[in-house]
This record gives structure tokens, C-alpha cells and sequence, in this order.
């Protein structure tokens, strides 16, 4: 009896010994909700683009107006490229853009691309339904054509040309490039001579497409 009790003592000494330490070791690797690191906040949502969508760029304006006379025959057919729409959804064939329009090459870094821009949301306001404005934006970052289009009221559909792909068929490296392009989707001219305003685009317009729009 006496050495059984011995035995006995002797187990409960070790077991007094050997839970703290159990505990201990158990207590590092377990741990508890109150020991984890705060969560990092979750990303930014992004803002929503300021440039309309690309749906209706397949579907012609409205007849040129009355009393003006769209150019016959001539012209070079656009590029053979399909492009993302800055706002998302099916990539567009730009031979599938429904003219007449006036396409425009631009990026946010390029000094007349900034000026022009405003000139051109105003041509697509007051063309509204008979002639159609198109950006592609190129060599640029989503951060920068999006300021672009928040700063300086932009909202005409633009599609991303990121690889330089229009200018390089097209065989110019100007900036701004502007395309007026009739209703057949033929290029009736490129503009490349700078920074144009109200007035210029008009008469460009008129000139090129047979278009009449107020300046």
C-alpha cells in the first residue's frame, strides 16, 4: 500500500510538472481571433469610368444632314484591329465602328491631346445621332485616361490601343491622330497637324465627311 501510494504521489508531481508545459507549448501555436493581426483593408473599389460603353459603336447615326453631300468613292479602309473598350464587355473590330466618324488618337501625357480633347466631347454633343466620336487611347495608363476623362468632362465611347497598333498601320507616329472616316468606314482624311478647336473640327467635318455642325 505504501508503495502504491508512493507510485502515486510521484505521477502527480510529474503531472504538475508536465501540464504547464503543455500548456505553454499549446498556447504558441493555437492561439485566438484576439491574437491574429488585424485584417488589411480591403482594395480600393474602383471608380466608374467616365467614358460611355462601346455598345452603340456598331450602329450607324442617323443620315448626314440635309442639304450637305457625303464624298463619293476614294478613301482607305480603317485598320483590320480589334480593340478593348476602356469600359469593358466584347472587344470591337474598329471596321465594325459605324461611321460617319471622327475617331481620335490621343494619350493623357501628350500636351494637344489634353487640349483637343474638350473640342471633340463638344462635337460629339452637338453631333449627336448623326456622327459618331470615337477615342482610342494609346500608350497610356487606365490611371492617366481616366483622369483625363473626370478632369476634362470626357464621356464619348474610347477604346485601348495599348501596342500602338493603329498608328503603326495607319504608318504615323503623330500625336494627336485624328480619323474622319464616311459612312462606307472609309478614312476620307488624317489629321496630325496639332491641337484642333471647335472651328477646325467643323470645317474638317464639313470638308471631309459632308457634315454640317455648328462650331
Amino acid at each position: 500500500m505504501t508503495r502504491r501510494h508512493g507510485v502515486g504521489a510521484t505521477g502527480r508531481r510529474l503531472a504538475l510538472v508536465i501540464l504547464p508545459l503543455l500548456l505553454a507549448v499549446t498556447g504558441c501555436t493555437s492561439g485566438t481571433a484576439d491574437d491574429d493581426p488585424a485584417p488589411r483593408p480591403a482594395a480600393a473599389a474602383e471608380r466608374p469610368s467616365p467614358f460611355q460603353d462601346c455598345a452603340t459603336l456598331k450602329t450607324a447615326p442617323i443620315a448626314a444632314s440635309p442639304g450637305t453631300a457625303a464624298p463619293v468613292g476614294g478613301g482607305q479602309a480603317l485598320p483590320e484591329l480589334t480593340l478593348s473598350c476602356f469600359t469593358g464587355g466584347a472587344p470591337v473590330a474598329l471596321r465594325d465602328v459605324a461611321g460617319p466618324a471622327v475617331i481620335n488618337v490621343w494619350a493623357s501625357w501628350c500636351g494637344p491631346c489634353r487640349k483637343e480633347l474638350p473640342a471633340f466631347q463638344r462635337l460629339s454633343e452637338r453631333a449627336a445621332g448623326r456622327l459618331q466620336v470615337v477615342g482610342v487611347n494609346t500608350r497610356d495608363s487606365r490611371a492617366g485616361a481616366q483622369s483625363i476623362g473626370e478632369d476634362f468632362g470626357v464621356r464619348f465611347p474610347i477604346l485601348v490601343d495599348q501596342g500602338d497598333a493603329v498608328q503603326r498601320e495607319l504608318r504615323r507616329n503623330a500625336f494627336p491622330l485624328t480619323l474622319f472616316v464616311d459612312a462606307q468606314g472609309r478614312i476620307r482624311h488624317v489629321d496630325a497637324t496639332g491641337a484642333l478647336d471647335d472651328a477646325q473640327l467643323a470645317k474638317l467635318v464639313r470638308k471631309h465627311l459632308g457634315l454640317v455642325v455648328p462650331a
